[in-house]
Parts: structure tokens; C-alpha cells; sequence
């Protein structure tokens, strides 16, 4: 696990955007589609929020504009307009040739102007060099043409001179490529298909990635989001600032909504990058858009100050997580459209999963052992280590030889190992899990399967569903497998089960102080539903609720992790939940207040305790306290009137200000208080936000 100290401190930031695809005129657009309108105006928003970072410089990796050079007129308006809005962008900006800007790349099968000498003119005439190159900080940073890649034009062989000789001269640096087609977006050797680079043009590309080491590539032209790493080259292929490409709307297995035009205007997927560049590394920031619009004359308006993200790499709170019950990998096969592609399919994995997950700093994630039977995704799991992820494996009953060898040989993968157990059978399998236990370098813990009568006595009737794990009360069967001798030196843990009808701070802390009493460690499951599997549970406000308050609970004990159990909705079968994630993988409130909890908690360097829980009159506050500052996490029942808490550290003032953090937007704001004569802060403001907030004390 690398975090902050191995990552070195931070250098600068820059950021890059990918296929704005502006229009020649306002509302003057030779697009069918009716999103792409609007292009215009989302640029102007793009460039009013990155005038509000303190970046380096800006990339546009391509698909400037939308009218191709074939009709030069429209081409040349278009290009007047996208100079016209990036004169108010206050950074210097590089630009890259898409398909749109100088012409598609060659192929046989779509009806499409293929790039050519007079297009590269065109571009040169417009915008000035096809490719490029310029150094930062002692870093080299390159801009390609990927349209000429396999063209057999002039141009693509000076390019691919150029390219090599600049390469070998800056062999050593640390090299940042920007290209607009991928190479690939799923396999290195996945056939050719519209939106990749065809051989050879693509094994020298991914040959001179790993021969000069490039530290990342980043690339436009599919108006989504893919992460991949070629060697050590981690690959970016970003979302659009303008429209989604809706043939990979075949990715989710939910209809688009009403208003999102067949997926091409799902506005939680248009945005653009951040990259932070340390001292040994890099952290990409995703900046979501959401298709937000500013019309010509609208004037500038100071924006609130906002939490800055955590990544899972430098997040120092992660003991909070996710089971990835659905498959977090998946590779979906888009069909032929006939807007692009028509003669065959194209496999794609959604990433979308994983790009919340870097959203939201999430570190722990626990998966089934159904992940290690497939050599892509344990060799991705073992690369996604690389960027903070700590992975838990769950299995049941004793392990099968081969399942052994398995998990034996991927052990290094994984950070803690789970195993489920029926307790009437646990004498016929208590050896073997013992013989596993020792057989691993990670911890294991034991959960074990809840009886028929228990399921009975907690719900109220019987119904015929799986729960697992202990709950405090079962402190004996814990004591007593603790005492096995089959269990010596092969039990680091247990699993416990956090029920709906417990709240995350108390149970989590009984849990956490049995686990000490027992000298082990704990794995908390958190429900986010109920025990009758026939009831739904789509209250966003709750859900909300309950992982921010076990996320910080989770962070104020030590040896303790807490896995919420629902991170995309379960929208049919059984137990029907919303998670953080809609199933078009799209955010939810409790993704957001995960986001700008972690946010939050990572603006001071405290090591977090545990600092209580009282009520007020309008909800309940939970405390974790650090060296310096306390924070207190507020969850209203309703919209607060006044606001009176205990502080769980002294507070050596009696009049001061706190940093109030409103977890559904990121707006901070400072909020007076007074240090009351028993020691209470009460505090003075107007309005407070009706959803969970923290405030920061000290």
C-alpha cells in the first residue's frame, strides 16, 4: 500500500480534456443529435472551472470541434468559435488532433473522411503543429497525431521519426504521452475496430511506451471512461466534456433515463481530469461536469470553496469499503450499431466501478473467490494495488485442493482472507480451515452462517434467506474457536454482521472493543437492508447516513475494517437496495457524502479516535477526535435549527470559528461558536445544510 510518505509531496498540477466537439455557432450545430447544442455551452462552464484550479497548463487530447475538415466552411467557423472561448481560459493550453479535427483514420468500413495532406493543413492553418512536444519541471510531455498511425501518408513517417528521436533524447525523463485514438481500451490484442489504432501502428506505439518507460498516456475519441496499465504506463482514456458515445450505454444492464437522449446525454459521465503530478507518481482527480452550462454573457460569479478529493493512493482514513457482490469487471460485448460499427461486436469492460471508487478514495474492497478464476482479473487486482486498493477474499467452507493452490498462489493479492462457516458442520471442517489458515501470510478470519431459529428470533419470522456473521452476543462461540486446537495460529479475526436496525457507530465500537478484549481483529459488514428480503429498501437519505457514519466510525479504532454491502443497486431479486452507484453506475447521495467525508477527514494529518455520540434536538452527532482538531459529523432528522455539541477534546477558546462541510455539495464555510461555561460549543449560523455535514473544530 503506497501512501503520502512513499508518494513524496506534491509538484504541480495540470489538467487534461478530452472531445468538446464545439459547434460553429451557439445553436447552430450539423449534429442530428440534440445534446450536441449545448457543446458550446458546456465549454464555456469547462473553462470557468479550470480557471478556478491553480494548474500548469491544459491538454485538449482532441476533437475540438465537431464539423470535420470535409466541409471546410463549417470547419473553420467552428474553429473561430472554440479560439474565441479558450481566450478567457487563464492557463496555457496544448492541443491534439481528433478524427473531427483532421480527418478519421483509415478504414475500409465505415463512410468516414479519412485524414489526409490537405486536412493536416487545414489543422496546421487552425491550430497550429499536429505534433508536438514541451518540457515541464525536468518532465517531457509529447502530443501525437494518432490519426496518421497506418495512414502511409508522408506526414506519418516523419511523425514516427520525430516521436522516436524525441523519445530517445528525453530517455530517463519522466514522459507524459497524449494521444486521441487508444490504442486499445480492453486488450492489448483485441481486434481492430473503430475506436482503436490497428496494427502494426499499434505494437510500435505500445512498444515505444514501454521502451522509453512513460509514465502515463492519456487519450480522447470515445467519450467514456477506461483505465489500463501497458507495462508501467498507466493509460487514461477520458469521458467527454460534451455528449457520452450511447453505443457503450450496452455496458449497464439498465435502460437510459428518460432525459439522457439513448445515453448520449448521461450528464453524471461528462467531465474532464486533474492530474497532480508527485515527487514519485501521479494521482488523476476526476471532475464531473455534469453537463452544466453557461450562456455567452453570463457573468463570473465567485465559486464556493469545495473539499478537495482524496484518491484511494493517499487516502489516510480507508478503512472503510465495499463488497463488490456484481461484477465490478465485467466485459460486456457492445453490438453492431450501424452508427459506427456494424460488421461485428466489440468487447469493453466497464470501468465506471472502479472510477467511483478512486471518486470516492475507497481503499478496502472485498470480493468473491470467483475473481481469482479468471488470470485478467487477478492480474488486474494485483495492478489496481498500485493505486491504494486493499483486497479481502471471501470463500466458504474448508477449501478444495485446487481452490487451495489457488489462493496460495495469489496470496499476495490480498490483504485479509474471509471464511464462512456452518457452525453445525464446523467440527467435520474445522481442521481444514485450520491447515488453510496456517498455509497464508494474510490474516483470516472465521464468519459463520446465522441458524434458522436466529434468523426466526431476529426478524420476527422465518424466511428463506443467508445471513452471516457473529454479533457481540456471540462472544462465546468466538471464545471457543479461539480456544481449538485444529484454529492455533490460523485465526486472526471474525466477521460481524451490523444489522439495519443497529446504528453504525454503536455496533461498530461494541464490535471493535470485543475484538480487543479477544486480541483479534474485526470485519464489519454493514447491511443496507432490512431482513425481509420481499421489503426495498431505496431511501437514499439513510443510506447516506449510514455509511458516513460507519466510515468514520471505522476510522477512529484500530484493526478494524467495515465493508458496506451494497455499492451498485440490487434493483430486482431479493433484498432490493439502493447502493452509492445507480446501475448506469451513475452517483447516488451516499457516493457523494463518501467523497467529501474522506475529503474532509484528509485535510489534516490526525490519526482519528473515537470522541463519542450524543443527540440534538434536530439529530445525532457522532465524534472522532485527532491531535489538533476535532470533527464532528452531524445527521440531521430535519433541517437543524441551533446547534449545541460537547466537544470530545478541550477546545481552548471561547470564541472561534469551524470549518462547516456540507457532504452532499463539498461547500465549506466557516461557522462561529462560543465555548459555553460547561464546556459546550454552541454555535451561530442561519441556515444549516438538511442532509449529513461536518464541522471541523480547532
Amino acid at each position: 500500500m503506497a501512501l503520502t510518505d512513499d508518494f513524496g509531496s506534491k509538484l504541480y498540477s495540470f489538467a487534461v480534456l478530452t472531445d468538446t466537439h464545439l459547434n460553429q455557432g451557439e445553436d447552430d450545430c450539423n449534429s442530428p443529435f440534440s445534446v450536441n447544442r449545448l457543446a458550446n455551452a458546456r465549454m464555456r462552464y469547462v473553462v470557468r472551472d479550470l480557471n478556478t484550479h491553480d494548474l500548469a497548463f491544459v491538454i485538449n487530447v482532441g476533437d475540438l470541434i465537431h464539423p470535420v475538415p470535409a466541409v471546410p466552411g463549417l470547419y473553420e467557423r467552428a474553429a473561430a468559435k472554440f479560439h474565441e472561448q479558450v481566450t478567457a481560459l487563464r492557463h496555457d493550453l496544448y492541443l491534439t488532433p481528433g478524427n473531427h479535427d483532421i480527418g478519421d483514420k483509415a478504414n475500409d468500413w465505415a463512410p468516414t473522411a479519412g485524414v489526409c495532406d490537405d486536412y493536416v493543413a487545414l489543422w496546421e492553418k487552425n491550430f497550429g503543429r499536429h505534433y508536438q512536444c514541451f518540457d515541464h519541471a525536468d518532465m517531457h510531455f509529447v502530443i501525437i497525431n494518432a490519426q496518421i498511425i497506418n495512414s502511409g501518408l508522408e506526414c506519418e513517417r516523419e511523425q514516427c521519426q520525430w516521436l522516436e528521436t524525441d523519445l530517445r533524447a528525453n530517455r530517463g525523463k519522466r514522459i507524459f504521452l497524449n494521444s486521441h485514438y487508444p490504442p486499445y481500451f480492453t486488450h492489448p490484442d483485441e481486434d481492430v475496430n473503430y475506436d482503436n489504432i490497428a496494427e502494426p501502428g499499434r505494437s510500435w506505439l505500445l512498444g515505444l511506451l514501454e521502451e522509453y518507460d512513460v509514465e502515463a498516456l492519456f487519450i480522447g475519441h470515445v467519450h467514456n471512461f477506461w483505465y489500463n496499465r501497458y507495462a508501467n504506463t498507466d493509460c487514461y482514456i477520458l469521458p467527454s466534456t460534451a455528449f457520452v458515445r450511447q453505443d457503450y450505454s450496452e455496458m449497464y444492464r439498465a435502460r437510459p433515463g428518460p432525459d439522457d437522449q439513448a445515453g448520449r446525454n448521461d450528464r453524471p459521465k461528462l467531465g474532464y481530469f486533474l492530474v497532480h503530478v508527485h515527487e514519485r507518481g501521479h494521482i488523476v482527480d476526476i471532475i464531473r461536469t455534469y453537463g452544466r452550462t453557461i450562456a455567452p454573457n453570463d457573468p463570473e460569479t465567485v465559486p464556493p470553496e469545495r473539499v478537495s478529493p482524496v484518491h484511494p493512493r493517499l487516502n489516510r482514513h480507508g478503512g472503510f469499503g465495499f463488497d463488490m457482490r456484481q461484477n465490478w469487471m465485467e466485459i460486456v460485448e457492445i453490438p453492431p450499431t450501424g452508427g459506427l460499427d456494424e460488421f461485428d461486436r466489440k468487447q469493453v469492460r466497464n470501468d465506471y466501478p472502479l472510477m467511483a471508487l478512486w471518486e470516492m478514495g475507497i481503499r478496502k474492497i472485498r470480493v468473491p473467490f470467483r475473481d481469482l478464476l479468471a488470470k485478467d482479473v487477478r492480474a488486474r487486482m494485483r495492478m489496481l494495488k498500485s493505486h491504494g486498493h486493499e483486497f479481502t477474499l471471501f470463500t466458504f467452507g474448508e477449501p478444495s485442493l485446487r481452490d487451495m493452490e489457488l489462493i496460495t498462489q495469489n496470496q499476495d493479492i490480498f490483504n485479509a482472507w474471509e471464511i464462512g462457516i456452518n457452525w453445525e458442520t464446523l467440527d467435520r471442517v474445522v481442521g481444514g480451515i485450520g491447515t488453510a489458515g496456517r498455509s497464508v501470510d494474510i490474516p483470516v478470519f472465521l464468519s459463520r452462517l446465522r441458524s434458522v431459529d436466529e434468523l426466526r428470533l431476529e426478524a420476527g419470522s422465518y424466511y428463506h434467506v443467508i445471513n452471516q456473521g457473529f454479533l457481540v452476543e456471540d462472544r462465546g462461540q468466538m471464545m471457543k474457536l479461539l480456544a481449538r486446537d485444529e484454529l492455533k495460529d490460523a485465526l486472526d479475526g471474525f466477521v460481524f454482521r451490523l444489522t439495519a436496525e443497529r446504528t453504525p457507530w454503536g455496533a461498530i465500537n461494541e464490535a471493535a472493543e470485543l475484538a480487543a478484549e479477544l486480541d483479534v481483529a474485526a470485519s464489519i459488514h454493514l447491511r443496507l437492508c432490512g431482513s425481509n428480503p420481499a421489503e426495498s429498501q431505496e431511501d437514499d437519505a439513510w443510506v447516506a447516513e449510514r455509511v458516513a457514519e460507519a466510515a468514520l466510525a471505522a476510522n477512529t479504532r484500530c484493526h478494524v475494517a467495515v465493508y458496506a454491502d451494497t455499492f451498485i443497486d440490487n434493483d430486482r431479486g431479493y433484498f432490493v437496495r439502493n447502493g452509492v452507484l445507480d446501475r448506469l453506475n451513475n452517483p447516488r447521495t451516499a457516493f457523494h457524502v463518501l467523497r467529501h467525508l474522506h475529503g474532509a477527514l484528509n485535510a489534516t494529518e490526525d490519526r482519528l479516535r473515537n470522541g463519542g455520540e450524543n443527540e440534538f434536538t434536530d439529530g445525532r452527532v457522532v465524534m472522532a477526535s485527532g491531535d489538533r482538531v476535532c470533527h464532528a459529523l452531524i445527521l440531521p432528522k430535519r433541517q437543524p435549527t441551533g446547534l449545541k455539541l460537547y466537544p470530545s477534546m478541550p477546545i481552548g477558546c471561547r470564541d472561534e470559528k469551524a470549518r462547516l462541510c456540507d457532504l452532499l455539495s463539498g461547500e465549506i464555510s466557516n461557522i462561529a461558536f462560543r465555548t459555553l461555561d460547561d464546556g459546550s460549543l454552541e454555535f451561530k449560523s442561519q441556515t444549516y445544510p438538511p442532509h449529513p455535514f461536518l464541522l471541523t473544530i480547532g
